[in-house]
């Protein structure tokens, strides 16, 4: 990509492409107050634990989660590194549109 202000594409589309769920974006929005065990997201969400666990993967090989065993149970969590990653994602872009404003077209 000529010009482009994103560092790594494949990146960018691989935080992107988590973000493309309805059901994944519930998960981070329970996640966001605290780690939940699996079972709790289950409830929570009303989902099957085969469809959850298709989903959780996704955002865990995103880097968007985190989770860690305890006993029997798996606990996740939201990746903060991640979000911050995901944060100057977007400010880059929206810098490269003010920049292209400023300077006119091509």
């Amino acid at each position: 990509m000529k010009g482009s202000t994103v560092r790594n594409p494949s990146r960018a589309a691989e935080l992107f492409h988590a973000l493309a769920d309805p059901t994944r974006l519930e998960i981070l929005d329970e996640l966001k107050e605290g780690e939940c065990c699996v079972c709790e997201l289950t409830d929570r969400l009303q989902a099957g634990q085969s469809r959850l666990s298709f989903h959780l993967k996704v955002l865990k090989d995103a880097g968007m989660i985190v989770d860690r065993r305890e006993g029997r149970w798996m606990y996740y969590s939201v990746n903060a590194d991640a979000l911050a990653e995901l944060d100057d994602l977007v400010d880059s872009l929206k810098q490269a549109k003010r920049a292209r404003r400023a300077t006119g077209c091509c």
